[in-house]
């Protein structure tokens, strides 16, 4: 029998009644207080992109790098950032935040402690300029394809992955909750790079291709690292509490020390220490200490006739 018009109607009201009933989302969603914002993953990639674009006028958006000009853009583009950021950051604080009680006066406080948050971040983009400069200094000098620095920061899904990861770290710095983490799954969906944002990352960093790479939490990395795509940085089995569950908060991820290169599909395991200088091959498993300028790479491949089926 065709459905009437009536009977579709019906059947729209049934389901917004039903999508709308509180205790069908309640157990799995957010206990939304009334006046109380909520992150939103899109104001936040626009505040990113609008970051990127202070960092590197002309690379981003449409910022004119004329003498005359760039000063009235920083200006706008700061007072943006800071809006967006302090409305973030207050989004955070309400999301996390266990008070039930004097909610008026929890967002006021939020709100302060957020406008602090943002302005102290504010005055922290001339030092992540200079630091993501060192970042695309890496990245050319280490890759012979790159015919330029504007190239790199362009083109190379590491500078856009790192660039997120610095944001959402000094983030994390200032004890800004759940946006840093935000922040960085963004990025992991964008460049297929995935780094946490409590990982410590020295200068002269850069990840070549990049895809597939995993960088954990208690991560801590030197100066002038260079990881390939799909190399993992991540921690073997958790140590359980007396009730059985991982006992979180502990250093469980390796430590990079300077001068290291990691090639690609590599996957290093544990809270163990990777010496200054060493090498690391392709498609390699290491879960133990290596002492500085140690090189660790497969056996060498056994070459072998494929004619009339040998070989196989």
């Amino acid at each position: 029998m065709k459905p009437t018009n009536n009977n579709t109607a019906e059947l729209l009201r049934e389901a917004v009644k039903g999508l709308s009933l509180r205790e069908s989302y309640g157990s799995v969603c957010h206990q939304h207080n009334v006046g109380e914002p909520m992150p939103s993953s899109d104001q936040l990639a626009r505040m990113v992109k609008k970051i990127r674009e202070i960092i590197f006028p002309g690379y981003f958006g449409q910022t004119t790098l004329h003498p005359d000009a760039i000063n009235y853009y920083m200006g706008v583009y700061v007072d943006e950032v800071y809006a967006m950021l302090s409305e973030q950051i207050l989004a955070g604080m309400c999301f996390t935040c266990s008070e039930k009680n004097k909610h008026e006066h929890k967002v006021q406080k939020h709100t302060e402690d957020a406008r602090l948050k943002a302005a102290q971040f504010i005055s922290f983009l001339p030092e992540l300029r200079r630091i993501l400069s060192t970042d695309v200094e890496a990245a050319y000098n280490g890759d012979p394809a790159a015919q330029g620095r504007g190239e790199v920061i362009f083109c190379y899904p590491a500078i856009k992955a790192i660039s997120s990861y610095r944001i959402a770290h000094k983030l994390l710095e200032l004890e800004v909750p759940l946006i840093p983490r935000i922040i960085s799954e963004l990025a992991h969906s964008e460049t297929g790079i995935d780094i946490h944002p409590r990982a410590q990352i020295g200068e002269y960093f850069t990840i070549d291709h990049g895809t597939g790479t995993v960088i954990g939490a208690t991560c801590i990395i030197g100066n002038n690292v260079k990881l390939y795509q799909g190399v993992t940085l991540g921690a073997k089995s958790f140590p359980l509490d007396d009730n059985g569950n991982p006992i979180k908060g502990i250093p469980r991820h390796p430590i990079i020390e300077d001068d290291v290169i990691i090639y690609a599909q590599a996957t290093i395991l544990g809270r163990i220490t990777i010496g200054k200088g060493s090498v690391i091959g392709g498609n390699v498993w290491v879960t133990n200490d290596l002492p500085p300028n140690s090189k660790v790479v497969q056996m060498k491949a056994r070459s072998a006739s494929f004619f009339d089926g040998a070989g196989i």
